[in-house]
């Protein structure tokens, strides 16, 4: 009962301020009488003029009448007759109730009392009750406007009010819109500076709803991008503003001092840009600019004055969804321009007015300056001119976006209305109410150019934008709807129309640079100075092993050191060169040289020793086992070779065994010969049997090679060798070598060598003082100190060098080992074949025996310590050497007397007689022996 009370007294307050300042008992503006009564709330007039009274009371005065408003408000008119014409409604029809908010708030606030004074009034027929309400276009005044209106759960649906403010229910109850909230634009916006990459802008706003809105939006998607504004100026709301030209000249300073900023951003009203226009193109600085204009002004040629497009630069921007402006264009083009007929409009009036008054003006006037002819052809030209016609004026002020939002909140209207009424009389018994029509709207789905929308949640129609390009196509005339490209909301994307109108997007936006630092080049990162926004910045280059691929990247990206490296300042990390003892490497020829040097000279030596094969020199060099220790040569020749190159798994695993078993074989041959040598010349008759019957040459190097290829196996199969990456010194490069993994088994391979290696040194060392023809034990033990000393230098060298030749080094010490062994056991007896074959016969090696065994028995009477039986052995020797044709008694009886001929007395002598004979047999035996 308390809440009537205070309605009807807050009604008879309205009732009684109304009459006081209007003097209106109903709405004395813009009428269509009707069933049910739509209000409309357009901005005709720009801003007013307020007077105070000597009384303290103010009087306002709406001035800058806009065309453009008045056709938003016949667009209205028109949507309503065309529903009304369809009988959408049945019965039923639409009237208006058009005010003027002359884009003030408190003035909007006095006239929309005039909707709540016709809902007072409700009761009596003549004035049914304004039911919903669509304007207003500016956020601020819907924001004031909505609240007062939902006192009496008066639905409002907005054409143009974009603050993201009145997408709150809870404040905002019954307000509704068919454009979307500036969140999106503001979203736009900043897709089309990314896109473009200008990160260095200015921006214009005002500090009304929508433009703190709009700025606060921007900004939030402007940090996600990287985007800085290098100034922001803010004008006040009202035009009327005492202040407003310092403001304006504030803001052309903030445009003509930062040179840099080529983009400009605006969310200003029309008024304030065609001010800022004015003043700021005097300046040449201010000029060619492109301006980013939202849906405040991006349709409004107006703003250019006296100003060509050239002048200002480019103009592109944001604007609400268009609509298909065919139907009313018509609608206007039929219009009656007899002022007279529009009473019933004043604003439609006192425009036609100003038009008929303004004909007879210029008519007046050309009568006074022209001759008659000459006046009745320009009258001529004037009145068929269309564009000089009131009909076409107002056409030429048409937003496509006004059309679509403007007939969209009528249809929906119309819809909720036939929803309610389907099954009721809504005419006469059962009225309706406003707050009945607001949650109609809530559900309804109205159609439109055959498409089906509908309010969301937040009483929001998310339709989309366009996105319009300025074209001048002549002095007097600029193009503002051309329409390049359409945005997504839901998806945040652009898709622009034609390829046309991205090229021509393009040519005029494609150059454009508005950036505080020049864009960092791939190789170089941003780094922002203290103090100084996130966009000015200097360009560092990234150090080495890091890089960035991106333009403007913020940081260096770390390559993969193992395998890649890059320079300072490098886009990309490049492969690091592999390194390894390459084919064509002078060293490595070299060594491939000396390496294809000792094989053919091993091939050599055992063509010769098979073609000599039944001289005494290959005999007694143990025929067999020499073609054996060849091809063991040979073979460590071959090894060498699998050093060298790009490495790979099967190469790494076969060199060294190759070589350890070649070489072992090799160092098994010798020990064998070694064995022979010093059984057939040294020990004692004794332990020379007990040797001769463990003397298997071939179980014995069985035997040898066996313990190698147990290491080898074991080596392979528990780790073995495989190809790895190590890094160089030089950072562009990566050594690619075989990596042994079980040193262990490498150091067990080669000791195993050493063994015998050893073995055989002991052994040669012993018969180092036998007959020269006989002599391999000092060629042995001199091949095996050469072996030596290679290897033990091999280890410390082996161990310090790093790189690719590290493979060489091994290379070298197993030539060098193997070149040892082919000199001093092959090269001397290739020499006497060849060049000394007096040398290489029977009686040669005879006589070089007699010689030595002449010399052990002067030794002997010199006082050498020599045993009875080594004396006897050298005499039967001796004997046997020296056999020849002659009768045995001959030659017993000329040894003796040669022998006898010696100064010194040898008590030995007797028992070197009686054992000649067997001695003979023996040393026969010797020199026909294969092993």
């Amino acid at each position: 009962m308390k809440k009537m009370n205070l309605s009807f007294s807050l009604y008879l307050f309205v009732s009684v301020f109304l009459d006081q300042f209007f003097n209106t008992a109903g709405c004395n503006n813009v009428t269509v009488p009707g069933d049910i009564i739509i209000g409309g709330l357009f901005p005709i007039h720009e801003s007013v003029n307020v007077t105070i009274e000597k009384d303290g009371s103010d009087t306002r005065t709406c001035d800058r009448f806009s065309e453009a408003r008045l056709v938003q408000s016949l667009i209205m008119v028109h949507a309503v007759e065309e529903v009304n014409k369809r009988n959408e409604l049945g019965n039923l029809t639409l009237g208006l109730c058009l005010l003027d908010s002359c884009s003030d708030i408190t003035t909007a606030l006095q006239q929309s009392l005039l909707f709540m004074k016709k809902n007072l009034d409700g009761a009596d027929e003549l004035y049914p009750p304004v039911l919903a309400v669509v304007g207003e276009y500016y956020s601020e005044i819907s924001i004031a406007v909505t609240r007062q209106l939902n006192l009496e759960y008066i639905p409002q649906i907005s054409y143009g009010s974009t603050s993201g403010y009145l997408s709150d229910k809870n404040r905002f109850p019954s307000f509704m819109r068919t454009v979307p909230e500036d969140n999106h634009q503001a979203h736009a916006i900043a897709e089309i500076l990314k896109n473009h990459q200008w990160n260095w802008v200015g921006v214009v706003t005002t500090d009304g709803d929508y433009g703190r809105y709009a700025l606060e939006r921007l900004q939030h998607y402007a940090t996600d991008y990287n985007i800085c504004f290098a100034f922001i100026s803010t004008l006040p709301d009202v035009l009327g503003d005492s202040k407003i030209k310092d403001y304006i000249n504030a803001t052309v300073k903030n445009i003509i001092e930062n040179e840099k900023v080529k983009v400009i951003v605006s969310f200003a009203r029309p008024h304030h840009m065609m001010y800022i226009f004015d003043s700021l193109l005097k300046d040449p600085r201010g000029r060619e600019k492109i301006w980013l204009a939202s849906d405040n002004w991006s349709e409004s040629a107006s703003v250019l004055g006296k100003w060509n497009l050239s002048d200002v630069g480019t103009i592109f921007g944001t604007t609400l969804k268009s609509g298909n402006t065919t139907r009313f264009k018509e609608y206007l083009s039929n219009l009656d321009v007899n002022p007279d007929h529009h009473k019933n409009n004043p604003f439609l009036y006192e425009f036609l007015k100003k038009r008929q008054q303004g004909q007879k003006r210029n008519s007046s006037y050309v009568t006074h300056k022209e001759p008659v002819n000459q006046n009745q052809n320009r009258n001529q030209k004037y009145d068929n001119n269309p564009d000089n016609t009131a009909n076409g004026a107002l056409m030429k002020r048409i937003y496509p976006y006004a059309v679509f939002s403007v007939e969209l909140a009528v249809r929906a209207i119309a819809q909720a209305v036939a929803d309610l009424c389907i099954n009721r009389d809504c005419k006469t018994e059962k009225r309706l109410q406003p707050l009945e029509l607001r949650e109609a709207l809530k559900k309804a789905k109205f159609h439109m150019d055959g498409r089906t929308y509908a309010f969301d949640d937040r009483g929001d129609l998310n339709s989309g934008y366009d996105v319009i390009l300025w074209r001048q196509h002549s002095p007097t005339f600029v193009d503002v709807h051309y329409i390049v490209a359409t945005y997504d909301i839901e998806s945040s994307l652009f898709s622009f129309i034609s390829p046309k109108t991205y090229q021509d997007v393009q040519n005029v936006t494609g150059f454009v640079t508005s950036r505080c630092s020049d864009t960092c080049k791939a190789g170089f990162i941003k780094q922002s100075s203290e103090g100084q926004p996130i966009c000015c910045y200097e360009c560092q280059p990234c150090p080495e092993d890091y890089f960035s691929n991106t333009t403007d990247s913020t940081q260096c990206h770390q390559c993969n050191t193992g395998t890649h490296y890059s320079r300072n300042g490098s886009s990309m990390c490049s492969p690091k060169q592999p390194v390894f003892l390459n084919w064509s490497d002078q060293y490595h020829i070299t060594l491939l040289t000396l390496t294809a040097l000792g094989a053919l000279l091993t091939l050599i030596v055992g063509i010769i020793f098979l073609a000599r094969w039944n001289t005494p020199v290959v005999r007694s060099s143990v025929g067999p086992i020499c073609i054996l220790l060849l091809l063991s040569l040979l073979s460590t020749f071959v090894s060498v070779v699998l050093f060298g190159g790009d490495p790979n798994n099967w190469q790494c695993q076969a060199r060294q065994v190759l070589f350890g078993l070649s070489f072992t074989l090799c160092v098994s041959c010798i020990m064998v010969k070694s064995f022979k040598i010093i059984l057939a010349f040294e020990f004692d008759p004794s332990t020379k049997r007990i040797l001769k019957k463990l003397y298997q040459p071939y179980i014995i190097i069985a035997a040898c090679m066996s313990g190698q290829v147990l290491i080898c196996a074991l080596w392979l199969v528990l780790k073995s060798p495989k190809p790895a990456w190590t890094p160089e010194q030089d950072k562009m490069a990566r050594l690619h070598y075989c990596n042994e993994r079980s040193f262990p088994a490498f150091g067990a391979m080669l000791c195993y060598i050493g063994i015998l290696a050893f073995i055989c040194f002991g052994v040669a060392f012993k018969g180092r003082n036998l007959p020269n023809s006989y002599n391999d034990a000092k060629f042995i033990t001199f091949g095996m100190l050469i072996y030596f000393i290679c290897w033990i230098i091999f280890g410390p060298v082996y161990a310090t060098i790093t790189g690719k030749y590290l493979p060489a080094v091994e290379m070298v010490v197993i030539l060098l080992s193997a070149y040892g062994i082919l000199a001093c056991q092959f090269f001397t007896k290739c020499y006497i074949i060849l060049f000394k074959q007096e040398a290489n016969t029977e009686s040669a090696f005879r006589q070089e025996i007699r010689n030595y065994s002449l010399g052990d028995i002067n030794s002997l009477n010199n006082g050498n310590s020599r045993s009875s039986e080594e004396i006897q052995n050298y005499a039967l020797d001796v004997e046997s050497t020296m056999s020849n044709p002659l009768s045995s008694e001959t030659r017993k009886s000329s040894t003796i007397s040669g022998l006898l001929l010696c100064p010194v007395s040898n008590p030995h002598f007797t028992r070197l007689q009686s054992n000649h004979s067997s001695n003979n047999k023996r040393l026969r035996r010797y020199l026909s022996s294969p092993a």
